[in-house]
């Protein structure tokens, strides 16, 4: 079933910390996670281009898409460059405990929190593709970035 609604604005990636899973071993020398350049990929044309791409196969309803945005979880989500792992990753945000509240919908059960995580796991991974695909074609991304075979040198 496609989802007929505009496509939200790409989450902003700064000033976010290190992303949830990661561990650094050095406080003073936090690694580079290239997020600006991300987000500029994002506005560029990843963020539409996988939005639209799970629009079409998403199995959220118009009731869910709105709870998930009125609870910011678009926004939310997280795009960036593992550096241990040299590898894009994403991080997807926790619906919060109060979101009958503050989603200010009563439709909706703890089935379909469940339902909406799914969603946007799936939504993380099509935009992580999207981005994927960008980064080996933009001129826009720091040379910083091109740091092992899989992409190149950027700068013949």
């Amino acid at each position: 079933m496609a989802l007929d609604v505009e496509v939200p604005d790409p989450p902003d990636l700064t000033n976010r910390g290190t992303p949830r899973d990661f561990e650094t071993t050095d406080a003073d020398d936090p690694p580079d996670f290239h997020r600006e350049d991300l987000e500029t990929l994002l506005h560029d044309s990843a963020w539409t281009v996988g939005f639209e791409e799970w629009l079409d196969r998403t199995d959220l309803t118009d009731d869910h898409f709105q709870a998930a945005s009125a609870l910011g979880l678009f926004q939310a989500l997280d795009f960036y460059w593992d550096p241990a792992d040299d590898r894009l990753r994403h991080d997807v945000p926790t619906v919060p405990s109060d979101w009958r509240e503050r989603a200010a919908t009563g439709g909706l059960d703890s089935s379909d929190v469940s339902l909406i995580r799914s969603e946007l796991a799936d939504l993380g991974r099509t935009v992580r593709e999207a981005l994927a695909d960008e980064l080996e074609r933009s001129d826009a991304v720091s040379a910083s970035l091109w740091v092992d075979d899989r992409y190149g040198d950027r700068d013949q």
